[in-house]
């Protein structure tokens, strides 16, 4: 069995970190088979920023759709890929050169079918929005990894026999990344692999960024939208953002808190009538 490494991106919008992503994976002890980027309809010069790339770095393989999501643009790019381990990565993202040598190595020695990290840090920390995201989910410092039990259940890297086993990932959303495990019935090994995620770093991105957040597929399904909407007011927004700002000493958190609840409120309501992930 072919046990080269596949990595594969999905882009939207992400010309300003597109390049800094590809060259840290390329500069990686463990060497990658291939990169494979897929385009998610992006407006911005994204497309181009990689075909410039791809001049000179010859294993970037790159494929476009229209805007359909991440999940679909992984599922595209799975299907492409000749390495019999895949590893998921975003546009936004830079890595330690030892990542995909730490992150594949449980399963390089049959000790695991899929792996996943703990250690995934705040790249634009120096950034006040971008503290402000980690502040509104209760994370005081950079790290990204909190005790959320979902964020454990996303494969960062798999066997590609067992990724096609369950068909890939299922087309819900903001949390699509995290339906292998329940298909698979079986959680990614813990790894220690660094790396490191920008956060939406002004509040344009915050609400784009929160907007499709809204629009995911809820438990309860309509009612569950419903309340998410109530808990998005802007009476919540101000009392939390108030109690967060002085809680971080973030003067900017209530406006960011407003910004963001408002990007979810839009994202749920837009979901209701039929606009989906």
């Amino acid at each position: 069995m072919n046990l080269g490494i596949s990595v594969i991106i999905p882009t939207y919008n992400e010309v300003k970190h597109i390049a800094n992503c590809l060259k840290s994976l390329l500069n990686q002890t463990l060497k990658p088979t291939e990169i494979i980027v897929v385009d998610d309809g992006s407006s911005d010069d994204t497309m181009p920023e990689i075909q410039r790339l791809q001049k000179t770095l010859p294993k970037i393989k790159l494929f476009k759709q229209p805007h359909q999501g991440p999940g679909t643009a992984r599922n595209l790019g799975s299907r492409q890929a000749g390495g019999g381990i895949l590893v998921f990565v975003d546009a936004d993202m830079e890595f330690d050169q030892g990542f995909l040598q730490q992150l594949t190595l449980p399963i390089f020695k049959n000790r695991a079918i899929g792996t996943w990290s703990g250690s995934e840090y705040v790249k634009n920390w120096h950034n006040p929005w971008a503290r402000c995201w980690n502040y509104n989910q209760n994370r005081s410092d950079a790290r990204m990894v909190g005790d959320s039990q979902g964020q454990k259940k996303v494969f960062r890297a798999i066997l590609k026999s067992e990724f096609e086993k369950v068909k890939g990932f299922d087309i819900i959303g903001y949390t699509d990344d995290w339906t292998l495990a329940s298909k698979l019935g079986v959680e990614p090994k813990t790894t220690y692999a660094k790396f490191y995620h920008n956060n939406p770093s002004s509040l344009t991105a915050v609400f784009t960024q929160a907007r499709w957040i809204g629009k995911r597929q809820y438990k309860l399904g309509w009612f569950g939208t419903l309340i998410t909407i109530m808990r998005a007011n802007a009476g919540f927004s101000v009392l939390i953002g108030l109690y967060k700002s002085f809680r971080y000493f973030s003067p900017q958190f209530c406006l960011f808190k407003l910004v963001y609840d408002l990007g979810i409120t839009w994202g749920a309501i837009t979901s209701l009538f039929g606009e989906k992930y």
